[in-house]
């Protein structure tokens, strides 16, 4: 730990502790008579005119204070659709920060390392299990990693056979990542407007000699299940492309129904939304990549393997794309992943997604007829409204800000982009009853103020620390760099 000394001179604990030995007169703190010149240049702010020098403990009060401020999972119902953001087992963090497992290097030799090793192949095994793929590679350090890899998978595949095919076909329901992942592939992105699920006539409108794969999210990002799914991807098949699914919306499925069993031929796991990852500030993931056993000897290399009763690293493979990043793949994660899959088992991830399915179709119930619902069919996972009929001027965004007014973080708005002024819930399988009637009151009360006082709601939120911002100033003109206040 450090502190700021009245100097303005960072000290250490050692150095504090050394000075402050029972039997030195006073315990006073050494005095320092370093100038400002000798510390290093790139660690001098000049630009900070008067930056303060504060003790320790306003240090701690105003950080301790700005926690009491920021929202969390652990603190509220965060019904963000599309993301997953539900409540983690502590006890999975404990996991991940034993010293066995956290600290091992990754350069260490396998023989030394057969514990961790043996939790990276049980879980790979169990992600085949659940998923219905032949082989998992845990390599991908994101789901992002994880959706240019099972591309860079099928673009292998390809070439192997001699086609230079160019183009993917990706329905307007897909998870937004999927045109950029393709397009980073190298493919040319064909756009297919769907009507809320895809039909067999629609892909094959598309589908021709060129086309190299279809990307799906299975369910897609209108919570609604692809009931086509099979007879599409045999038609995929027979014209020569594969199927690639994303696997953002794997809560709703598990125990229930497996990809892999659907015909899709590529799917990678998003371990931060699924089993048990904080999710949010940017990280930490891991997206590892499931394919079917044609696929497998194009996988990145440093897969788990058993050998007896002991556990190494694959063998380099001849037809790899390679490796995703110098090591292993986010360890960390796949601890966390294993610790909530072994806790649950499998009949117990069947009932997450069941809990998760049964609470969005509550949230449904409760909210049709009060919000717009664009597509009348029985969700999964998450369920989307819009804000077609609100009436005073009310949009959106309105609603999303007066949400913070009765302590909620705001849904998914505005995406997927098929809907006008969507609103995407997901309130995963970890909300109680309880918690999902307070939201939808909350809900049912603003959709009132749109009526009645809809002023209120053009000025939300008013009861927060930070009132509505300039978004559209912000956005043309942001600001880049701290300023000091005048």
């Amino acid at each position: 730990m450090t502190i700021l000394g009245t100097s303005g001179l960072v000290l250490n604990e050692k150095l504090l502790f050394e000075h402050s030995k029972p039997g030195r007169k006073g315990y006073s703190l050494p005095k320092l008579d370093v100038p400002a010149a000798k510390l290093p240049a790139e660690l001098c702010r000049e630009e900070i005119n008067g930056f303060p020098e504060l003790s320790e403990v306003d240090v701690v009060r105003h950080f301790t204070r700005l926690s009491t401020w920021n929202y969390g999972v652990d603190s509220g119902f965060y019904p963000l659709g599309s993301c997953t953001m539900k409540y983690n087992p502590k006890v999975n963090e404990a996991a991940a920060r034993l010293p066995g497992l956290a600290n091992v290097h990754p350069a260490t030799p396998p023989h030394l390392a057969q514990g961790i090793l043996e939790l990276m192949y049980r879980l790979q095994v169990a992600l085949a299990e659940v998923s219905g793929f032949a082989k998992v590679t845990l390599q991908p350090a994101a789901g992002a990693q994880g959706e240019l890899t099972g591309m860079l998978v099928i673009r292998a595949w390809h070439e192997a056979r001699g086609s230079k095919r160019s183009k993917v076909l990706i329905p307007d329901t897909a998870h937004g990542t999927n045109p950029a992942t393709a397009t980073l592939a190298g493919y040319d992105v064909v756009p297919i407007a769907s009507q809320g699920v895809l039909t067999l006539e629609e892909v094959e409108a598309h589908m021709d000699d060129d086309v190299a794969a279809l990307m799906v999210t299975n369910p897609n990002t209108l919570g609604l299940f692809e009931t086509n799914i099979e007879a599409i991807c045999k038609l995929v098949h027979e014209r020569g492309g594969m199927v690639y699914c994303d696997g953002a919306n794997l809560n709703a499925l598990m125990g229930i129904a497996r990809p892999g069993d659907m015909g899709i031929d590529v799917m990678h796991f998003n371990l931060h939304k699924t089993f048990s990852t904080p999710h949010g500030g940017g990280g930490p993931g891991a997206g590892p990549v499931g394919v079917t056993e044609q696929l497998s000897p194009y996988l990145p290399a440093a897969g788990v393997e058993r050998d007896g009763d002991r556990y190494r690293f694959e063998p380099e493979k001849t037809d790899s794309i390679g490796r995703l990043m110098t090591f292993h793949g986010n360890v960390g994660i796949m601890v966390r992943a294993f610790a909530y899959a072994r806790t649950l088992g499998g009949s117990g991830l069947k009932h997450a997604s069941q809990m998760a399915v049964l609470n969005a179709n509550y949230v449904r119930a409760r909210l049709e007829g009060v919000y717009d619902l664009p597509y009348k069919r029985r969700s999964l996972h998450e369920v989307i409204f819009s804000d077609k009929d609100l009436p005073g001027g009310c949009h959106t965004l309105d609603v999303a800000k007066r949400l913070i007014d009765y302590g909620y973080h705001p849904p998914t708005i505005y995406f997927p982009l098929v809907v006008k002024g969507a609103i995407m819930i997901e309130p995963t399988e970890t909300e109680s009853q309880d918690v999902l009637d307070e939201f939808c009151d909350a809900m049912i009360a603003i959709a009132g103020e749109a009526r009645d006082n809809p002023d209120l709601l053009h000025q939300a939120p008013v009861r927060s620390r930070v009132r509505r911002l300039d978004e559209t100033t912000a956005a043309r003109k942001p600001k880049l760099r701290w300023e000091a206040n005048p």
